[in-house]
């Protein structure tokens, strides 16, 4: 990927920063709409099968509902970054992080006055799932694109097992460990935030996460217009 070093910091860290979004919005679709994830599929498709095997509390509608609407969004992220080359990847990239930002915003819109207790059989958690389901797989085919390792925003298994398998202790000589750790600590303290804010207000959570989002895709087109200066 030809970058400027300035650009390619703020993409490092734009997405790390994502990661906590991802926790955020996972904590909102996990505790709030019915047991499901939105950003990781990988849990998902392992609690739409519990929901097929009847397991109380998980549901077959809200669990496809996440999967398809992931799907789609990756579809949207794909041709968003089908015109790409190694020198518009992060341009292109941030430009699909704009369409997670206003599918972050349309949730947080739909998702006022929304309580989960009170309204566990309507309509409103089927379109908060399928709107930050969306988001997640727009940006998730578009950082798919990118392929900066260890950065994928949404996954922590294969970076988990690399803080491991490349350690010391395993004869490896640590690489990118702090990038890894970093990765692992986001993700834990968005999901942390995530589940202390919607305790008050579960639109309040998502507003936070598109804030940071469009924080996140603001940066990195500041990044992209500014020269580096030698």
């Amino acid at each position: 990927m030809a970058s400027s070093p300035n650009t390619e910091k703020a993409i490092a860290y734009a997405l790390l920063v994502l990661t906590a979004v991802t926790g955020l919005v996972d904590a909102v679709s996990f505790l709030s709409l019915g047991h499901v994830f939105t950003a990781n599929m990988t849990g998902n498709i392992v609690l739409l099968a519990f929901a097929t095997a009847h397991v109380s509390g998980l549901s077959i509608a809200r669990s496809l509902t996440a999967l398809l609407a992931f799907l789609v969004g990756a579809i949207l992220g794909g041709r968003a970054m089908a015109g790409a080359n190694p020198d518009s990847q992060i341009r292109f990239a941030a430009q699909a992080f704009l369409l997670e930002v206003a599918f972050l915003f349309a949730a947080s819109f739909c998702a006022i006055g929304y309580r989960g207790d009170l309204l566990e059989d309507s309509f409103q958690p089927f379109a908060l799932i399928a709107l930050t389901a969306l988001a997640m797989g727009t940006r998730n085919a578009a950082v798919r694109k990118l392929a900066i390792p260890d950065l994928t925003t949404t996954v922590l298994t294969l970076t988990i097992s690399g803080i491991g398998a490349d350690s010391s202790l395993a004869n490896g000589n640590n690489p990118r460990l702090a990038r890894r750790v970093a990765s692992v600590a986001a993700m834990f303290l968005g999901a942390a935030l995530g589940a202390a804010i919607i305790h008050y207000s579960i639109s309040a959570a998502l507003w936070l996460g598109t804030a940071i989002s469009a924080s996140c895709s603001a940066a990195l087109f500041r990044a992209l217009r500014t020269p580096d200066k030698q």
